[in-house]
């Protein structure tokens, strides 16, 4: 009998789906198939695969609704905010849709007599896609759509805890009319997925995951001349400023360090605030924090749902014990959200304040709802503390003045760097990482330069 992916719900332990696994042999078909249809499909016309994808969009926006039941069932975000997810997808895939004209055109040299010189963006073949559970349609739309756009051809693995996302993209293509296989799925395991990305035919990996499994996706393909765009962890900060409008830092910071129960790559883990208002900004985070309600995920009233498995819980909770053992404050009382109990999926948000970075929770990732606060006395401070980690995928900053938020900005070591504003993807901007937060790019029109390779055409006209 075969190996079996299996789903168990974080909502209530149950078996929620199962898929078998593909074997080597069958993969490797997979890719075979793959390479002959994108011989075809990177002939198709531009302006025809954007309409064929703008269709698929289409069809994914229309079973909103049953989606995002399914994203509740296999990964816990409360159905209430699922919404977000399929409008985010929409969002992306539209705008990436929209610029490639101008992204994949020839780009012009200066004009020389007699000859005529340009640079072609050519595809690059077949992308591997391996995608998170967290937000396992964001994050992999980023890739997905701008290679087919660039005449790629796809091969998406998706988390063994979400499959029906790969399938949902599966049938959006169909209902669309992508040409046959120029768009496939794959539930594999990682030792499958290893030799596919290690055999001849992947051209490109899109990875989003932990920074582990950024090594082994790197480990396997350097055994190739391809690259890799990695998307791996964050420890992302934020810098509360003395000039801050308080109200909507709180309720942006709150939201940015809770929402989805913390399992976010970007989402934030650490703020530093300036002493002049430190005690406002705990005193309304905790007044936040107390507003949530903790409980099952398909009820319409609940703002925070399980976390992805008990374990992950559990991590967070042993960096919330080692943190009070080492002098920190928890500020919030877990028996105010009865359904937290150790060993399960359900954890109560925390925040933390007489925190330092001698704490595993403000240096580790802790993908979890738990904030650490700390106080600082300088915009001076607050950077070398922002700096202080193996990570840089985004960092944010707090105030009134755009000028100081630019200079300081110019100094954090982040992929993005936000003003009053966190947790987000621009799908204008480049969506990027420095450290251990990865390398490459995704989306804007920066993205499709690593989804294309240059071919640069020199013609002599004149003899």
């Amino acid at each position: 009998m075969g190996k079996t992916a299996t789903c168990i719900s974080p909502v209530d332990g149950s078996v929620y789906v199962e898929r078998p696994l593909a074997s080597a042999t069958e993969a490797a078909a997979a890719l075979t198939r793959a390479q002959m249809a994108q011989a075809a499909w990177r002939y198709v016309s531009l302006r025809e695969r954007q309409a064929i994808l703008s269709k698929a969009v289409d069809a994914f926006v229309a079973k909103g609704a049953e989606i995002g039941e399914e994203i509740s069932w296999q990964m816990g975000r409360p159905v209430s905010q699922t919404g977000g997810e399929v409008g985010g997808f929409e969002e992306r895939a539209r705008h990436m849709i929209a610029i490639a004209p101008d992204s994949l055109k020839d780009i012009a040299v200066e004009p020389i007599a007699g000859f005529t010189r340009f640079i072609r963006r050519d595809p690059l073949g077949v992308v591997f896609v391996v995608a998170p559970w967290n937000y396992p349609y964001l994050t992999a739309v980023n890739s997905v759509i701008p290679a087919l756009l660039a005449g790629n051809a796809v091969i998406l693995k998706h988390s063994h805890q979400t499959p029906l996302c790969a399938e949902r993209f599966g049938e959006a293509f169909d209902a669309a009319g992508l040409p046959k296989d120029v768009f496939q799925f794959l539930h594999v395991g990682h030792d499958v997925a290893a030799q596919l990305i290690g055999s001849n035919g992947i051209d490109f990996v899109a990875f989003t995951g932990s920074v582990p499994g950024g090594h082994a996706v790197q480990e396997a393909a350097n055994k190739r001349f391809i690259a890799t765009g990695l998307e791996l962890g964050g420890k992302d900060p934020a810098y509360v400023r003395a000039d801050v409008n308080m109200p909507h830092a709180v309720e942006s910071l709150v939201d940015g360090a809770f929402f989805n129960s913390g399992q976010s790559c970007c989402g934030i883990e650490r703020v530093y605030v300036h002493a002049d208002v430190y005690k406002d900004f705990v005193d309304g985070a905790v007044a936040l924090v107390n507003k949530y309600k903790l409980g099952n995920p398909l009820d319409k009233d609940t703002t925070m749902g399980p976390m992805v498995r008990a374990n992950a819980a559990d991590f967070a909770r042993g960096q919330v014990r080692d943190a009070v053992a080492a002098g920190a404050k928890a500020l919030i009382d877990p028996k105010h959200f009865p359904a937290d109990e150790d060993g399960t999926p359900y954890l109560a948000p925390q925040v933390l304040i007489d925190v330092d970075h001698s704490m595993r929770v403000m240096t580790e990732e802790t993908f979890g709802p738990v904030l650490g606060i700390m106080k600082v006395q300088s915009d001076e401070e607050a950077i070398a503390l922002m700096n202080d980690s193996d990570f840089g995928l985004t960092a944010s900053i707090w105030t009134a003045d755009e000028a100081a938020a630019v200079s300081i900005g110019d100094r954090v070591e982040t992929g993005t760097w936000f003003m009053n504003r966190c947790d987000y993807l621009d799908p204008a901007l480049a969506w990027t990482g420095v450290k251990d937060s990865g390398r490459g790019c995704s989306l804007s029109q920066v993205g499709f330069e690593q989804l294309t390779r240059p071919k640069s055409f020199h013609l002599r006209t004149a003899i």
